[in-house]
């Protein structure tokens, strides 16, 4: 896979505030706005033109970040109206064409695939309450609209949000962690460790699984992530955890070591594969 070269401006020089980011050899731009700094966005001339946009608000009971997607001919004129309506976000990530070749067709196409894709890859909570309807494109703008996604994922995982970001499911780093009724199968990555969909953990917690542990697998049953069948609770989807132990604790139902506990079909944790790993250490 290619490199990419990514750059980020920083207008007041605060990197908590506004930034503006786009790639050396592209011609999609983002701009990242704190919901507090709308007043200064304003004067950004790109917040004129037509574009896709992402209101993202504080993460759910089980990490996944709250996110609605739209797109509008003016996007300062749709910020204003949600800045009144929607109470949820404290931030919002707008997607333009810096050579402003895009029109509202090209933009309600990706409103409609940006949502499919964001409702496919599941990282993030959904505020949209339906999936938008796809305009029509010729063949030849398709592709172009294609492209320009390609870099708003890029963009957007830059900016911390890889909500488009599917797990690789790469067979050799494959890694299994078990004990009891559970098995689950996952794999260590930038997310943290994925526990994918299938795995299975055991039903109830031990003595001393303590209150974190307990509180974590409520919220995931409560979500739905965590499903009982027969005498276990079954993964509905593949899930990160920002942590190994974090995972083990809720497939082995007790307080865990992730790191000893997640092991490859060999029977080498991942401790000795990553944090051991002699080109490393």
């Amino acid at each position: 896979m290619r490199g990419r070269t990514i750059s980020i401006y920083i207008p007041d020089a605060n990197p908590r505030s506004i930034k503006i980011c786009d790639t050396k050899d592209g011609i999609v731009k983002a701009l990242f706005i704190p919901r507090n700094k709308l007043a200064d966005a304003t004067k950004r001339k790109e917040l004129q033109d037509p574009g896709i946009y992402f209101l993202i608000g504080e993460p759910n009971e089980v990490g996944k970040p709250r996110v609605y997607i739209g797109e509008a001919e003016v996007l300062l004129t749709r910020i204003k109206q949600h800045n009144t309506s929607k109470d949820f976000w404290n931030s919002i990530i707008c997607f333009v064409s810096e050579k402003q070749n895009i029109n509202k067709a090209h933009i309600k196409y990706l409103e409609n695939y940006s949502c499919s894709q964001a409702k496919k890859v599941n990282k993030c909570e959904l505020e949209n309450n339906t999936i938008p309807t796809q305009s029509s494109l010729t063949e030849q703008d398709e592709d172009f609209v294609m492209c320009f996604f390609d870099d708003l994922k890029l963009l957007i995982a830059t900016l911390g949000f890889p909500i488009f970001e599917e797990s690789k499911k790469d067979q050799s780093k494959i890694v299994i962690c078990k004990g009891k009724d559970a098995y689950a199968t996952g794999e260590y990555g930038e997310d943290g460790l994925v526990v994918f969909k299938g795995s299975k953990t055991n039903l109830k917690e031990s003595k001393t699984a303590g209150s974190w542990v307990i509180n974590m697998r409520k919220n995931l049953i409560e979500k739905g992530i965590l499903k009982e069948e027969n005498s276990v609770l079954v993964f509905t989807e593949d899930y990160s955890f920002n942590s190994p132990s974090a995972s083990a604790a809720v497939i082995l139902a007790r307080r865990a070591n992730g790191w000893i506990e997640w092991k490859d079909k060999e029977g080498k944790t991942i401790d000795e594969k990553i944090r051991k790993n002699s080109s490393f250490s």
